[in-house]
């Protein structure tokens, strides 16, 4: 079956007790042991809920992968795979990682004793200088957040595989439905699920996949010891979100591909940044590792007024936090997502101080360019009637 089939027939879409179209929301925190000395599948929420596994199984066949695992945000998700590393250990990340990630890693896991090189993922050679003899992994985030940089996969793999290194890979950009890391030879993928997967700003969700069941054991060990799982209205939500995940994703990224043509020509822009951009040095090796480029873009304005004045001008996409919603998200990494990286670190990796990030939605996308123009323009907004 292809991938928007599957979204729908993927053997979790029908309870097996009543026959009913959607998975029931098993509100309960423990269950019956009916035989004490044989229990059941489930004992205790933490350890398993029917309705958060039938979210883990799904994701997990989307994925391509073993086992799935659903946590109660994007940063629990990522953390907890963090937690498969110990005092003494070093990782390498992609140097522009979104900045709940640089926090907890230079912040928490730091405390613990686990290094991290931050690199320039998108260069292989950096990153094989920067192999030590107790690195255990390699995070990247492809397209990252926000330059939208793209990392090869397949070579990152080739050096983790050659220097026996697991390969961590954040999709929460291009999702299963455009790139699928576990297919190119990853061994984790983490997605915080709070954006395209559910799609509807009403959730926040984490979910990890595993290619090979040894590291899944080692993951559910720890979802089920650190506890950060995600409930089960929540899941219920999630899945209900990824029912649509194809029909949203298409309809985005047609809209984003056009707002990012749009804003390159804009005398006021100085810099965009999208993999659908044939300008973008990452355009080619996006089309050979994806099917898709998404739904998230970035341009920069050139300073801190002008981001601003756009920011207090748009009437259509809201200014918020967060991405991949049906409605088109306009962020300020400086003070929003990359807050938390020292203002020379952020400088340092050209998220200036007049970079923004589009989250493109299902608005019509003349309208969201109409509604950019006169942000940027200083315009007065005005509504025709019938247009």
């Amino acid at each position: 079956m292809r991938f928007e089939t599957r979204l729908l027939h993927n053997g979790n879409e029908i309870d097996d007790y009543t026959g009913a179209s959607s998975i029931p929301i098993y509100q309960a925190s423990t269950y019956h042991h009916f035989h004490i000395d044989q229990p059941g599948e489930y004992d205790y929420a933490r350890s398993g809920n029917p309705t958060r596994h039938a979210l883990e199984n799904m994701i997990a066949k989307l994925e391509g992968g073993c086992r799935g695992f659903a946590f109660a945000s994007g940063m629990a998700a990522i953390s907890t795979v963090f937690l498969l590393f110990s005092r003494g250990d070093h990782l390498i990340v992609s140097q522009d990682v979104y900045g709940g990630t640089y926090r907890v890693l230079t912040r928490v896991f730091s405390r613990m004793g686990i290094e991290v090189s931050f690199v320039d993922t998108t260069d292989l050679e950096q990153v094989s200088n920067a192999i030590r003899s107790n690195t255990k992994a390699i995070y990247v985030e492809t397209p990252s957040n926000p330059l939208l940089k793209v990392t090869d996969l397949r070579g990152i793999v080739a050096i983790a595989r050659s220097n026996r290194l697991l390969t961590i890979v954040d999709n929460t950009f291009l999702t299963p439905y455009f790139q699928q890391p576990l297919d190119l030879g990853a061994d984790i993928v983490v997605h915080s699920a709070t954006k395209f997967i559910s799609g509807h700003s009403d959730v926040v969700a984490g979910l990890v996949v595993a290619k090979e069941e040894e590291i899944a054991e080692q993951i559910g060990q720890l979802q089920n010891s650190f506890g950060a799982i995600l409930g089960v209205q929540d899941s219920w939500l999630v899945m209900r979100g990824l029912k649509t995940l194809q029909a949203r994703m298409e309809a985005s990224t047609k809209s984003a591909e056009k707002l990012a043509l749009w804003l390159e020509q804009h005398p006021s822009v100085k810099k965009v940044y999208y993999t659908g951009l044939p300008s973008h040095d990452g355009h080619h090796l996006q089309d050979r590792q994806a099917s898709g480029h998404g739904a998230v873009l970035s341009f920069d304005v050139g300073s801190e007024e002008k981001a601003k004045q756009i920011l207090n001008k748009v009437r259509l996409p809201i200014v918020a936090v967060s991405l991949g919603a049906v409605e088109s998200i306009l962020s300020y990494p400086a003070k929003m997502s990359h807050a938390s990286m020292p203002p020379e670190v952020r400088q340092k990796h050209g998220i200036t101080d007049g970079l923004l990030r589009l989250s493109v939605g299902l608005e019509n996308a003349d309208d969201l360019i109409d509604d950019l123009a006169q942000a940027i323009e200083e315009k007065v907004w005005s509504v025709v009637a019938g247009k």
